[in-house]
């Protein structure tokens, strides 16, 4: 039954992933942490935070999910049923798309949709923010982080050892 219902979520949250896969990151905590308790929400950070250091896609979360819940077959039901369905629509809307290259509205609803995934990945990261900032030391991590990324263009993976050192150091 676990299975079945990792399938259907991630179908659902594969086929709502419009603007990429940060676009789903609330729901998915929400899903996973909130109505099925399958994760807590600093699990689920911890999680987060793990796939965006390994190389690879940025929902490599997706496959840990399925396997904390349900071991390897959660791993594989998971995967499939988050990147199998948006990868079929993507190939068919392609075409469809590519029909529209030179369309004055082509144009136009590119140019609309980008604030709308712009404000889907910062809920998103409100989100995993919100859950991570449990006391004042991690907060001001957190700040601090947002801040060298946005204003002073540092790599993230320095932005990442200096969130690790000041972890290591303070907590």
């Amino acid at each position: 039954m676990i299975l079945i219902t990792l399938a259907i979520l991630f179908t659902q949250l594969s086929l709502l992933a419009f603007g990429g896969g940060p676009a789903i990151l609330p729901e998915m905590q929400h899903q996973v942490v909130e109505v099925h308790h399958w994760l807590t929400a600093a699990e689920f950070n911890t999680m987060f935070a793990m796939a965006q250091a390994a190389p690879g896609p940025n929902m490599m979360i997706v496959p840990l999910v399925g396997w904390h819940v349900a071991g390897p077959a959660g791993l594989l039901v998971t995967s499939f049923a988050k990147f199998g369905p948006s990868s079929v629509i993507t190939i068919f809307a392609l075409k469809f798309w590519n029909q529209f290259k030179d369309h004055p509205l082509r144009e136009r609803f590119e140019k609309a949709l980008k604030p709308i995934t712009v404000g889907l990945v910062l809920v998103s990261s409100w989100i995993i923010a919100d859950a991570s900032a449990q006391n004042t030391l991690l907060m001001t991590i957190i700040v601090i982080a947002t801040v060298l990324s946005m204003f002073k263009k540092v790599h993230p993976l320095w932005v990442m050892l200096f969130g690790a050192v000041m972890g290591a150091c303070f907590l």
